[in-house]
């Protein structure tokens, strides 16, 4: 295989992971991984720093949009980034001497993880009841427009929505995902944030979170610019059109058949770790 045509496979399966991604919510990096390692035999090393490098570029040019609406707490989204922004870094900083066997298998199981996820609507509540002394004291409760004017909401069980958003940064770190099922637990089950503030402070945190971990994948020498320029700027376009179609797709369908693919995913990776073909 040439280097054009090398390139121009990357740049096409980017784009169809940023279209799938941004329609399904499972972000790019759960098809570019795979892409990258079982189609192209990537180093996985090389991939998830690749996936990392995509995961700023989406993170930066949907957090911009959002926070412009006033749905993103920024307060909030700052507060979590010091949890997230630790775990990457130790995600980060343990992918570099686990196998990538092991690494492999991981993967597999947290893709079965969010494609399970991706498959249930989530529905949204608004926390009615006293608002907690630790999001009072941090000021963490916020609001948002909605159709019936702004919504206004409290946040509670703050330190177990941290320790999960620890949790979630470590995998981020580990596997150059961006964890957003991990995050949306923590952020709506735990700490009762609404849905649609929960998904837009998650954009909001998910390049930080990247970013942090990103350095140290750079410092080993994984950042490669020949895989990660055309990965990038091919999630960005397909997350684009995806925002774009968003309105008219049917998301129900579509989720269920991306999951499907997904789950396949997650099989060959776990098969491909365990006979260390990674």
């Amino acid at each position: 295989m040439t280097i054009l045509l090398f390139t121009l496979v990357l740049f096409g399966g980017a784009l169809i992971a940023g279209l799938l991604g941004s329609l399904t919510g499972l972000g790019g990096g759960v098809v570019i991984i795979p892409l990258l390692t079982i189609v192209l035999k990537v180093d996985i090393h090389y991939a998830i720093g690749a996936s990392l490098m995509s995961v700023i570029a989406t993170s930066s040019g949907a957090a911009s949009a959002y926070v412009k609406e006033g749905i993103t707490n920024l307060r909030l989204g700052m507060f979590l980034e010091l949890a997230t922004t630790l775990g990457a870094v130790g995600g980060a900083w343990l992918a570099t001497f686990l196998p990538t066997s092991v690494i492999a298998v991981i993967f597999g199981a947290i893709l079965f993880g969010s494609a399970f996820m991706s498959l249930f609507h989530i529905p949204d509540h608004i926390e009615t009841r006293p608002q907690s002394r630790l999001s009072r004291k941090l000021k963490l409760n916020g609001s948002y427009p909605s159709g019936e004017g702004t919504t206004s909401y409290a946040v509670r069980n703050v330190i177990g929505g941290f320790f999960m958003m620890n949790l979630a940064g470590i995998i981020s770190g580990l596997l150059g995902i961006g964890s957003g099922a991990l995050k949306v637990i923590a952020m709506d089950s735990i700490m009762h944030v609404p849905f649609k503030a929960s998904s837009a402070t998650s954009n909001f945190m998910i390049g930080v979170t990247a970013a942090a971990s990103v350095g140290i994948y750079l410092r080993r020498g994984y950042i490669d610019p020949g895989l990660s320029m055309p990965i990038v700027l091919g999630v960005l376009i397909g997350a684009f059109l995806g925002s774009k179609m968003l309105f008219t797709a049917k998301t129900g369908s579509l989720k269920k058949l991306f999951a499907l693919v997904v789950f396949a995913l997650a099989l060959e990776m776990i098969y491909n770790g365990l006979h260390h073909k990674i």
